[in-house]
């Protein structure tokens, strides 16, 4: 079973409460932003619910094509009734369907699917016949709902008859705490045969205050990263992706252009000089001052002969 990784009061919360939320069959909306991991919690539901041993089918909505996605969804009929394309939500029958980025849906869409909420009927094109269908809906979003109902883009019937349990999985910025342990779990995912990455005091420390703007996809990411290019090595600060450092990622613009402009290869040079002398020649801990890696600064003290 795919298991939810976190010792954060949110994460927490959400593993104590997903048995209860199994055990039903009412409709659940997942808030969450783009990488948090809202298919997880989906999935999660489904396997600790009586559906487990059925289908659960994951449909994005924003992935569908503009003009099937009503035979995408519900299927089609012949002349004699005889159905030719079994939609989504049929094949979904017994077990659960997750409408990822369900805000993504038309409007001439959603009423069909608030129809399938509301009766479980599907009717498919070609046909009058009503087909029904017994399927558990989980959707999720990482558009604010309350606003695109607002603004007339989502259906305000739809979107109450989805929020019967809502859940908000947090950004990753948001509980930092489990940071740590995230990269040690996904270190050891990802190390394979080779020895496991590890990361220096300071190095955690950068790392378990960055934004993480892609969430717990883009700390996935660069732990497979990581592993794959420093494999069994202590990480330092120097290591590093440049807009992971501090001073990158506390400012858009560290330096304003005067409107006379400037010589660029004599602030570099200028730049080079004081972080050497800060760092009383240290080499990488100038690196560090400069926010770039040891080599690339040996890379320009030979550019400029120094």
């Amino acid at each position: 079973m795919n298991k939810i990784l976190g010792d954060s009061p949110q994460i927490s919360h959400i593993v104590r409460t997903l048995p209860m939320i199994a055990a039903s069959d009412a409709s659940v909306l997942i808030y969450g932003e783009t990488g948090t991991g809202k298919d997880l919690v989906a999935t999660s539901i489904h396997l600790e619910s009586h559906r487990r041993d059925k289908e659960l089918v994951t449909i994005n909505c924003a992935a569908l094509p503009i003009e099937g996605i009503e035979l995408e969804l519900f299927g089609r009929c012949n002349q004699d009734g005889v159905i030719e394309h079994r939609g989504r939500f049929l094949a979904a029958d017994g077990g659960t369907v997750f409408l990822d980025e369900v805000n993504a849906l038309p409007l001439s869409i959603q009423a069909k699917v608030l129809r399938f909420l509301e009766a479980g009927e599907c009717q498919l094109q070609g046909s009058h016949k009503l087909h029904m269908a017994d399927v558990r809906i989980i959707a999720a979003t990482s558009a604010n709902l309350h606003e695109e109902v607002k603004a007339g883009r989502f259906r305000a019937d739809l979107f109450y008859r989805l929020e019967v349990v809502p859940i908000t999985v947090p950004a990753l910025k948001d509980r930092s705490e489990d940071i740590s342990l995230l990269l040690r779990h996904f270190g050891r995912e990802f190390a394979g045969g080779n020895a496991v990455v590890r990361y220096a005091k300071n190095t955690e420390h950068c790392l378990t205050t960055y934004a993480w703007p892609g969430n717990v996809r883009e700390l996935i990411n660069f732990c497979q990263r990581m592993a794959l290019f420093n494999p069994g090595k202590l990480l330092e600060m120097e290591d590093l992706p440049h807009d992971m450092m501090p001073e990158v990622a506390a400012k858009d613009h560290l330096f304003i252009l005067p409107p006379t402009g400037i010589k660029l290869a004599q602030v570099e040079l200028d730049l080079i000089n004081q972080a050497l002398e800060m760092a009383a020649g240290n080499r990488s801990k100038a690196a560090r001052l400069l926010g770039i890696s040891r080599d690339t600064l040996l890379y320009r003290m030979q550019k400029y002969s120094l």
